[in-house]
């Protein structure tokens, strides 16, 4: 198998354990390209069709487009849908940066969510190479009664096999793109050719690398306008993924605060 085989078994291997051990679960679906892919993986993974739900926590300031392709790709995939509002940014922690504290909306959104649906796993689509503190995950992490998230007192994760802790009121994240990078996403979509919004491409010499809330998130300059122009761009790019995201630019604690409290 080539590197990307192996990416695809390893996801899969992971999502029908989780399938396996935590019912009832769902994923988390950002309708961005690693949610995308992760989706598709599921697919794969149970014959064409998923078996659980797909959850959106909706701060009702995504782009239209994405609002678009959610509606035509359920749809489509035949998609269990849970859609979840998120409370004011008022109601909001007011020590946080704005972007931060805006972000921390879907935290909130989430845990009301998994709360009412009682879901005792959330599959979700982090990797490491996305941001410092989310490379501090495990592959399957538990969240207390409250949500939080214990970085210090993860289980180990040997040979394949994953701890599914469980006390009432906890939940296990599941983290089946932990391992793979921005490139590995862009080549498996260009393989698979996976759908997706159309802001990742360039119009007038801007594209979006990362999709968020409309006020948090901004383009980067770019004539990629094809899956294949991407991947030759980020070959040889060497700014972060997440430059367009306001929040990454506010201080790594108000991150890690929001990852622990629940923060996708």
């Amino acid at each position: 198998m080539d590197g990307l085989d192996q990416l695809e078994a390893q996801s899969i291997f992971i999502l029908r354990e989780a399938y396996r051990k935590l019912k009832p679960m769902a994923l988390l679906w950002s309708l961005g390209k690693d949610s995308n892919v992760m989706v598709w993986l599921a697919r794969k993974a149970f014959m064409g069709h998923v078996p659980f739900p797909v959850m959106h926590v909706d701060t009702g300031k995504k782009f239209p487009e994405m609002y678009d392709f959610r509606d035509e790709y359920t749809k489509k995939w035949n998609l269990d849908l849970v859609l979840g509002d998120c409370p004011p940014v008022e109601e909001m922690d007011p020590s946080l940066p704005p972007a931060a504290r805006s972000a921390a909306r879907k935290t909130v959104g989430l845990a009301n969510l998994i709360d009412k649906h009682k879901f005792r796993g959330v599959v979700a689509g982090i990797r490491r190479d996305e941001q410092a503190t989310r490379a501090k995950e495990r592959v399957f992490s538990p969240r207390g009664a409250s949500h939080q998230w214990d970085v210090r007192n993860q289980p180990p994760e040997f040979w394949d096999q994953y701890a599914t802790p469980y006390e009432d009121g906890m939940h296990v994240r599941v983290h089946p793109l932990l391992a793979w990078r921005e490139l590995d996403i862009w080549r498996y979509i260009e393989r698979e050719n996976i759908p997706l919004v159309d802001l990742y491409f360039a119009k007038d010499g801007k594209r979006y690398r990362s999709l968020g809330d409309q006020d948090i998130t901004s383009p980067i300059e770019s004539n990629a306008s094809t899956v294949a122009e991407v991947i030759a761009e980020l070959e040889t790019s060497r700014t972060s993924e997440r430059a367009g995201r306001a929040m990454d630019h506010e201080s790594e604690d108000a991150f890690e605060r929001l990852r622990v409290a629940g923060y996708l």
